[in-house]
């Protein structure tokens, strides 16, 4: 598919998706929603194994698009609900749903909903310039597309509510100690670091899809509950061609090469 406010690139087993329009900081527009989720469905049938999310120029994305049209309800109410079920939580759900391990490499601002976005993927590395900025409390607005879910399993309650109630923006040094962020570099390696902890992921086994799946829901089960979804998922990984070619490699020595099944 030919798409227009998107790049979307998949090099090998690494599928490299980038907002494209840095003329508005990356927005949300309508058109930019739907082939971002068009995109994301590619990227699920397409055989990567590892999926990189970025920005085009200046920012990563600042957010929805406000000059856009907006839904209302059989009333002629303005109905920002009807947008958010019909358009971006199914958008921020297909993402968290792909089975594959996320990169995000945050070049810019992440406001917003391009914020919650970079919070949906698994691991956040971000340029020593970027922000990150729930700027929703700004405009009359709470935080969405999972913010409120997760930022405070990310940094806690009170961090969580000082970002969402104040609207200030977090630099990306200050993320990464506070938990938000995997890592902060610098600008001119942001790419390249991104790019390597991709293609590490990309080769990797079986099992760190099962890993994603295990951590995703671990906070919202009891103890002995995640003990069970542990055993189940070993079992699966125990009988993957990779384990095998784990072990074999271990005992002789070599680094194992994995074929991600």
């Amino acid at each position: 598919m030919a798409y227009k406010t998107i790049l979307l690139s998949i090099d090998g087993d690494v599928a490299t998706l980038t907002f494209n329009r840095p003329d508005v900081l990356n927005s949300l527009s309508r058109e930019l929603l739907g082939e971002f989720k068009e995109a994301v469905r590619e990227i699920g049938a397409s055989g990567a194994h590892a999926m990189l999310l970025t920005g085009a120029g200046r920012a990563f994305c600042s957010g929805a698009d406000l000059s856009g049209g907006r839904e209302q309800d059989d009333q002629g109410r303005l109905d920002l609900g009807k947008s958010i079920e019909r358009v971006y939580n199914p958008l921020v759900k297909s993402l968290r749903d792909l089975p594959m391990p996320i990169v995000a490499a945050v070049n810019g601002p992440a406001a917003g909903g391009g914020a919650s976005l970079a919070l949906a993927c698994d691991i956040v590395i971000a340029a020593r310039s970027a922000y990150f900025l729930q700027a929703f409390c700004n405009i009359g607005l709470i935080p969405d597309v999972g913010s409120t879910y997760f930022l405070p399993r990310r940094i806690g309650m009170a961090r969580a509510k000082g970002l969402a109630l104040l609207g200030e923006r977090l630099p990306a040094e200050k993320a990464e100690a506070w938990g938000l962020i995997w890592k902060c570099v610098d600008d001119a390696d942001l790419m390249k670091e991104a790019g390597a902890i991709a293609t590490k992921l990309a080769k990797g086994p079986k099992s760190l899809s099962l890993i994603k799946r295990a951590l995703d829901g671990s906070l919202e089960r009891d103890f002995d509950a995640q003990l069970d979804v542990e055993r189940d998922l070993q079992r699966l990984c125990g009988r993957t061609e990779d384990f095998v070619e784990g072990v074999a490699a271990f005992f002789q020595k070599r680094p194992a090469k994995f074929k991600g099944r």
